[in-house]
């Protein structure tokens, strides 16, 4: 027996917007340099031997990419260690970070939602894509939820085949 009902998709036909935050994940390489490779015995920062190593590094193979600057070991580096290393990576880099990989994709997601034009989603049913398959913090989560909630009718998170509810505007009862 032949079904005379067409499929119908209706999670195209929903009207839910989705909004991916791994679509504004940084396009360039982040590249994590540690300090820790140049401290003598991993302790102790002898400035003739640093230097030394930072004018031998390559710094063209960190060209267009973004450079984050940090010392796993817990050693005293003094500033201008971070300065002489800004001074040779900024002819190069794309960006320049002062902390490791985590930190600088946090700040990096806070600039760009700062930025987010959010209006457009005046009154729109959002659903924040989970399950990505790059970093994106937990914090650019709280943060893109925060800055929706004053202009979207509700915020879902996950697929739009199955969203957990995280937000829902009360309906106006007009007398």
């Amino acid at each position: 027996m032949a079904d005379n009902n067409p499929l119908v998709n209706r999670v195209a036909n929903s009207g839910l917007t989705t909004i991916n935050l791994e679509d504004y994940f940084p396009k360039q390489e982040i590249i994590v340099l540690d300090i820790k490779q140049f401290l003598y015995m991993e302790m102790i920062l002898k400035e003739k031997d640093f230097r030394s190593a930072l004018k031998q590094l390559d710094w063209s193979s960190y060209q267009d990419k973004i450079l984050t600057i940090h010392c796993s070991v817990d050693a005293i580096i003094p500033t201008w260690a971070f300065m002489l290393i800004s001074a040779y990576a900024s002819p190069y880099v794309a960006e320049l970070y002062f902390g490791n990989k985590e930190g600088f994709i946090q700040q990096y997601y806070d600039k760009v939602l700062d930025q987010m034009e959010c209006e457009q989603y005046k009154e729109q049913r959002i659903v924040i894509k989970g399950c990505s398959d790059k970093e994106v913090p937990p914090s650019a989560y709280m943060k893109l939820t925060a800055i929706l909630r004053p202009f979207a009718q509700s915020i879902m998170f996950g697929e739009p085949c199955s969203t957990v509810p995280i937000f829902k505007r009360p309906r106006v009862i007009k007398k």
